[in-house]
């Protein structure tokens, strides 16, 4: 093997060893009181829902394809395969979310407004962001707890912007300031 390849081969091992004692540190996070999981619901092809959809109808939205529901299950049990076998589980009111949440089954899902997608109406994006905050702030973190919802809600906490089915690993600091600790990808 020639001096060039060993060092790459050598800095790729080291790469996914490092990725996977991150990984392991961002799973611990979750156990840990004070830490939370935002997950971009699974693969739901296409993108913004039809003109006139309705929230209490799931016919008329985006949902998850049988690609997206394998990865909802998949990503349950990412969960308990890192010890987490139950969360506190809240969810937009969007299908794809509630579907996703469900087929998890780390738990009941709590639907929550403030997780709803403002990618088709961006002026309430301040204001929903503003609430969310709050809200946040006072949950009850003593156990792992899980939001699922849409990318532009993940994108406005965190500045990350996630895959479908991504966890992003957050920490709420005291003053509820909201630190990313890192990224899982799922799909």
């Amino acid at each position: 093997m020639t001096t060039r390849r060993a060092i790459v081969t050598s800095l790729a091992g080291f790469l996914l060893a490092s990725d996977g004692r991150a990984q392991s540190g961002l799973w611990a996070g979750l156990r840990t009181p004070g830490h939370f999981a935002l997950i971009r619901h699974a693969l739901a092809p296409g993108t913004f829902d039809p003109p006139g959809f309705r929230v209490a109808d799931c016919t008329t939205q985006r949902n998850l394809s049988a690609e997206g529901r394998a990865q909802a299950v998949r990503i349950g049990d990412l969960f308990r395969g890192n010890g987490i076998a139950a969360a506190r589980l809240y969810s937009s009111q969007w299908c794809r979310c509630l579907e996703t949440a469900t087929l998890m089954k780390l738990g009941d899902v709590s639907p929550q407004p403030l997780l709803n997608s403002f990618a088709q109406n961006r002026d309430r994006a301040v204001q929903q962001t503003a609430a969310l905050r709050p809200w946040i702030a006072g949950l009850e973190l003593s156990g792992p707890t899980v939001l699922v919802t849409h990318q532009v809600v993940i994108t406005a906490l965190s500045e990350v912007f996630p895959g479908n089915g991504e966890i992003v690993v957050m920490r709420r600091e005291a003053g509820g300031q909201l630190n990313v600790l890192g990224r899982i990808a799922t799909a």
